[in-house]
């Protein structure tokens, strides 16, 4: 073979691989912004999931917050009760065994 047609052929195959590297980088782009596109339409889903359920525990928080502020209001006075109730009775060993 002649080095001008070597030459040639060579360049050609170049163009070739070159011509399909490119059609390969086209193909992977649209196929990643397929993925984007469909990732942005899921994410706008799971936002708008967490809006609807940060709403609905926003609105429960302050019937929640009231609640437990009667409660932890009410802690002091149980316990006093509790322990003048523990000063009445006489203490029970814990360790003594149960009669048979």
């Amino acid at each position: 073979m002649s080095p001008v047609l070597l030459v040639i052929l060579t360049v050609v195959e170049i163009v070739a691989l070159v011509a399909v590297l490119a059609l390969f980088v086209i193909l992977i782009t649209r196929r990643l912004r397929s993925l984007a596109n469909t990732l942005g339409q899921v994410s706008e889903g799971v936002i708008r999931s967490i809006q609807g359920d940060v709403f609905l525990v926003g609105a429960g928080a302050a019937i929640l917050n009231r609640k437990l502020n009667a409660i932890a209001k009410a802690l002091p006075a149980i316990a006093e009760k509790a322990e003048s109730l523990s000063s009445q009775q006489p203490q029970a060993d814990p360790y003594a065994r149960a009669p048979r």
